[in-house]
């Protein structure tokens, strides 16, 4: 889907779709003091608590089983309303998942980009 925007646009994701910043993922190889370990998960997340601007590093175990595009490129991730509705023609790399309760996530790829998709439960 190409899109011609200008400048001063939002991206279609947020301007088109509604999708919401939720967050910038980094993958690092570097332990960090404040680094939190996601043993389900085999990989260690950082700064996602404290960030003002939403960044959180993440170190992965060796024999972690996410996406290899997920361990070696910084992806976006966006909260939207509808997760299915949200990976309908999209090409997904990572399928649903529930890291936490109330939580689903999805990874898509996007031009060679990962791309976090998160549905919370409605309160």
């Amino acid at each position: 889907m190409r899109q011609d925007r200008q400048a001063h646009e939002q991206p279609f994701a947020v301007g088109e779709l509604g999708w919401r910043y939720h967050h910038l993922g980094i993958p690092t190889t570097v332990p960090r003091p404040d680094e939190v370990h996601l043993p389900h998960l085999k990989i260690h997340v950082a700064g996602f608590e404290t960030s003002p601007f939403g960044i959180e590093w993440m170190r992965f175990d060796p024999d972690c089983r996410i996406h290899e595009l997920v361990r070696t490129v910084p992806h976006l991730a966006f909260e939207v309303d509808d997760l299915e509705a949200a990976l309908a023609g999209r090409r997904v790399i990572s399928p649903t998942s529930s890291p936490s309760p109330g939580v689903r996530v999805a990874m898509i790829e996007d031009g060679g980009a990962p791309v976090e998709l998160m549905e919370f439960a409605k309160k």
